[in-house]
């Protein structure tokens, strides 16, 4: 392989996360496996009790009290995982050049919270804007997550964060991938965050489009493919990946979770809401083709499922489209939302990080809360509550899809010289 190939090819290094299932790819990995999903009842404003995917990281470990007091909690995720990342990693992050590491990172939307929390502050002094903070405007700019991570890493290479709905989190990493094989940056910071538990108004246009889980028990509403799912669970949560070219993943010896071999996005155009099958075919397609491989080199499909109705209905034919289980004998399809509800802008990026252990392992981890499989979401190679000895994986597409139509598929491959 020469060196200049080399250069094209693009690795991850390290991983920081925070998840519903912990804080740390081991502890979420080991989640999944025991197929342990965690989702509370919190309560919300205007709305009661809600169904939430919620982080317990420890957000003083990397920021002060002060940072914490005047930024978002989209930003202390985002820290979190960026810092965490980068001690993965290994790299020596003193000798690295800040002005040569980009941060790109996907959401789902920005400022709701924030807006929401200052009109419900002044609610309470008559709307008297003489209360409005003033830290308002830079914690609702839309690039704010990735721009608090620069202030407290000291990055000063280019950040911005990529608006793609739901498929923000693969965005994020597609976007690093360009960037690094133009040779802008040497290093990225990259992924998806996402604060959505803590604005009613997520929650409640879910409920008003009839799409709000709901369950006696909360650790069973998030149930894509079961017969009686009614929705998504919201949560929050983030991943951020180490990036670098392979030269020089090598030149300092680094570990290497995956390569990053394929993606594409594109759109349905066709409905606001609805996703469409076809579309989701042709992502999928195109993906593989950037990267040079058939469906039956498959090993892992990631599922976007949500637990809606129809949207889990039209990804599993998109899915059975493109990987057909006759012809595709080692192809296992999965779910991780699960587990931890839809974690936005985050959910790609999180979904990726609970299977790259698969690399290692060997194990796919189930769809669990399936009691009665529906028939239309058969794909005819779900794994489902338990998890399935794949023997040696080597390749995993990874799906996200968003509102108005925003589709992505990744694929990432075991790393080999």
């Amino acid at each position: 392989m020469s060196k200049d190939t080399d250069a094209q090819r693009i690795v991850i290094t390290g991983c920081g996360l925070t998840s519903p299932l912990g804080d740390d790819v081991a502890t979420m990995r080991a989640a999944l496996l025991r197929g342990e999903a965690r989702i509370e009842n919190i309560e919300m404003r205007h709305m009661g009790t809600v169904h939430a995917g919620v982080c317990h990281f420890d957000a003083r470990r990397w920021q002060g009290r002060r940072e914490l007091r005047n930024g978002t909690r989209a930003g202390s995720v985002a820290i979190y995982c960026a810092r965490e990342a980068v001690a993965d990693s290994g790299i020596d992050w003193d000798s690295v050049e800040k002005p040569r590491v980009g941060v790109y990172l996907g959401i789902t939307e920005h400022g709701n919270v924030e807006t929401e929390n200052e009109i419900h502050n002044i609610s309470q002094f008559e709307y008297d804007t003489r209360y409005w903070t003033h830290h308002h405007n830079p914690r609702t700019v839309a690039n704010n997550p990735a721009g608090e991570v620069t202030l407290n890493m000291g990055i000063t290479g280019p950040h911005y964060t990529i608006g793609a709905a739901c498929a923000a989190g693969n965005a994020g990493i597609i976007q690093a991938l360009w960037m690094l094989r133009l040779g802008e940056v040497d290093l990225a910071l990259a992924g998806g965050v996402s604060e959505s538990i803590h604005t009613f108004g997520i929650f409640a246009g879910f409920k008003s489009q009839g799409a709000l889980a709901h369950h006696e028990d909360p650790n069973k509403a998030s149930r894509p493919f079961d017969k009686g799912r009614n929705g998504i669970v919201v949560s929050e949560g983030g991943a951020i990946y180490t990036m670098e070219r392979l030269t020089d993943a090598r030149a300092r010896g680094a570990k290497i979770y995956c390569e990053v071999v394929g993606y594409h996005i594109n759109s349905d155009a066709v409905d606001a809401v609805l996703p469409n099958a076809e579309r989701q075919t042709q992502c999928m397609g195109a993906a593989l083709a950037k990267a040079g491989l058939t469906p039956a080199d498959v090993d892992i499909v990631n599922t976007h499922a949500t637990s809606t109705p129809q949207g889990d209905i039209q990804e599993c034919k998109a899915v059975r489209t493109v990987f057909p289980a006759d012809a595709c004998p080692r192809t296992r399809v999965n779910n991780t939302k699960s587990y931890i509800g839809h974690a936005m802008g985050a959910a790609g990026a999180l979904e990726l990080a609970g299977n790259l252990p698969s690399f290692n392992d060997g194990l796919v981890h189930p769809t669990i809360n399936v009691d009665e499989l529906d028939p239309e979401c058969d794909t005819g190679n779900l794994v489902l509550n338990e998890p399935a000895e794949a023997g040696e994986v080597r390749v995993i597409l990874n799906n996200s899809f968003g509102m108005l139509g925003i589709n992505s598929s990744l694929v990432v491959k075991k790393f080999a010289d």
